[in-house]
């Protein structure tokens, strides 16, 4: 169960761990989030954990789901698919570089300009000079000399600033497409910007539509929960309670499944 990093605004009496949350546009309510990890072709249920319904607490138990299946199992995708909540930097790092699990999740990039201006992605990125090249040809450098400042470094977030030359932008003829409020202009790099790039690259293929087509078999696993086992409110209370009702309900959507995946003998091939 993952803490908020601030005071959280109302808390149940009843169950102080239950999260207030306003979920599908509904009125708030103290709620807990169940998070499924499942089997695309078959949508059986690989593991599961119960969460507090708050963003951070979900892509967290991603990665726990991961990795217990993988111990207890032996199995480790090769492709994992999931919505945009998945699609921040940190996430992708960690299934990119050290799980090595393709990411079929959209990335989560603020840095596309509505202005009509030039965004990041018009400038290349020179990976050999650690440099961005802007679309007139001209390099966005991090360090041009030695500096003892430590803000010429990345920041607390590990993210990096590249600038451009004040007396180069100043003189360039796409200055006011470019960077038209500011002497110079300046770009920055995400930390785990390889793995960003490599999730941009997968949302290209033909592979991601269909993942994003059996990413809705998750969907409806958790409506199934509501309207067939009817689990629209917990009897127990706390994370364990919340715990245990997710999972004995994941449990029965699993024997459910496995009902129909049973080949049917000769008799009742002949009945039918």
């Amino acid at each position: 169960m993952a803490a908020l990093p601030v005071q959280p605004k109302f808390v149940a009496t009843s169950d102080p761990a239950a999260q207030w949350t306003s979920a599908e546009e509904r009125r708030p309510y103290f709620a807990y989030a169940t998070n499924y990890l499942i089997d695309t072709k078959s949508s059986v249920i690989m593991d599961v954990e119960a969460t507090r319904s708050i963003l951070q607490a979900e892509v967290g138990a991603a990665r726990t789901m991961l990795d217990r299946t993988e111990k207890r199992f032996g199995i480790k995708p090769d492709w994992l698919a999931a919505d945009t909540v998945y699609g921040n930097a940190e996430n992708l790092g960690w299934l990119v570089e050290k799980r090595g699990i393709i990411p079929f999740i959209p990335v989560i990039d603020e840095s596309e300009r509505t202005d009509g201006t030039f965004s990041r992605s018009d400038f290349e990125w020179d990976e050999k000079n650690d440099q961005y090249i802007c679309p007139e040809g001209h390099a966005l450098k991090q360090f041009r000399r030695n500096y003892s400042d430590p803000a010429r470094g990345p920041d607390n977030c590990g993210r990096k600033k590249y600038r451009g030359l004040k007396a180069t932008c100043l003189a360039c003829p796409s200055k006011e497409i470019c960077c038209p409020k500011a002497d110079a202009r300046y770009v920055t790099r995400e930390p785990h910007e390889e793995a960003r790039e490599f999730a941009r690259e997968c949302r290209k293929t033909k592979a991601y539509k269909v993942s994003r087509d059996k990413r809705k078999k998750v969907e409806m696993l958790f409506a199934h929960l509501k309207r067939i086992f009817g689990l629209t409110r917990l009897r127990l209370r706390g994370p364990n309670g919340a715990k245990d009702e997710f999972l004995l309900a994941a449990i029965a959507q699993n024997v459910r499944k496995f009902a129909k995946l049973r080949p049917r003998s000769i008799k009742q091939e002949a009945a039918a």
